[in-house]
């Protein structure tokens, strides 16, 4: 997120069901978010708002790679209208997210701009593999609606997180306090730069991974590794096996045993500069 600020959210369960359909509104905000399953997308037919115009995104597994997620950001005059048309057009979704205006001063340049700036964003962080065939065009819009539209699409950021995608959000945890970064510099030409976040361990790009794999290494080092080729994570430059995206690892030890292309207890072999493990970092201060 760009700023950081106390934040009052309000989610409605519109059939008393976490796992059904909800609204998800902003405090002092006109936009309004809803989230539909795939399989209740007909209970909604009678929703006013949502046969206003806005923008959508269609979440779900790609059907290629089932273990990457998918999403297709769209934009159109009537949402329920489309969404419905998308039940016959596309099988991956099984999600979708709506936002509208309550306020509907919403137009057609708004809504093709919010699509434009979200497609941007949501392929910049590479969380999400992106379903649209077309990349959107920038509309024509003016100066001033602009600015408008930069914290609408702050708050549409904001909500979609919320609701448990985070299709738009940077893998890198953004934060006020200091950033620490912590290195593994081994052998093979491993040298690597990375972070710990709320969601695992984030190598970042311009790592190295080791040249090779050894012997003992468990099956899971390799696999991984070959994935992350395949995927356009790590490219071979110069000879040299380089991160060319930041990548999301699930736990420090992993991050580190690919890295390091063997088995690695990650919170031994990241180190601060100045050689502190990652263990000793999160342990508490003694009072």
């Amino acid at each position: 997120m760009d700023s950081f600020f106390a934040k009052t959210i309000k989610i409605f369960l519109m059939d008393g069901d976490p796992n059904s359909r909800m609204t998800c509104e902003l405090s002092n905000w006109v936009g309004k978010a809803y989230k539909i399953p795939r399989k209740l997308l007909k209970e909604s037919s009678n929703r006013e708002e949502l046969k206003n115009i806005g923008v959508y995104l269609l979440f779900g597994k790609d059907p290629e790679s089932p273990d990457d997620d998918m999403v297709y950001i769209g934009q159109t005059e009537d949402i329920f209208s489309r969404l419905n048309q998308h039940l016959d057009k596309k099988d991956f979704w099984n999600d979708a997210i709506a936002i509208v205006s309550k306020d509907e001063n919403l137009n057609r340049a708004h809504v093709r701009f919010l699509e434009y700036k979200l497609y941007e964003i949501a392929e910049k962080v590479g969380r999400f593999k992106i379903e649209n065939a077309t990349i959107p065009k920038c509309p024509s819009i003016s100066e001033s609606d602009k600015a408008e539209m930069k914290e609408f699409i702050y708050n549409v950021k904001l909500l979609v997180n919320t609701l448990g995608y985070k299709v738009f959000e940077e893998i890198k945890e953004v934060s006020q306090k200091k950033v620490s970064y912590f290195y593994i510099n081994a052998a093979r030409g491993a040298d690597a730069k990375g972070q710990s976040t709320s969601e695992g361990f984030v190598v970042l790009k311009k790592s190295r991974m080791a040249k090779n794999v050894v012997k003992s290494a468990q099956n899971w080092v390799n696999r991984q590794r070959k994935e992350l080729i395949e995927k356009g994570i790590v490219e071979e430059i110069d000879n040299d096996y380089v991160f060319v995206k930041d990548y999301l690892f699930s736990s420090p030890s992993t991050a580190a045993g690919v890295v390091m292309g063997r088995n690695a207890n990650g919170l031994t072999e990241w180190k601060l500069k100045d050689g502190t493990t990652l263990k000793e970092f999160e342990k508490p201060e003694k009072s």
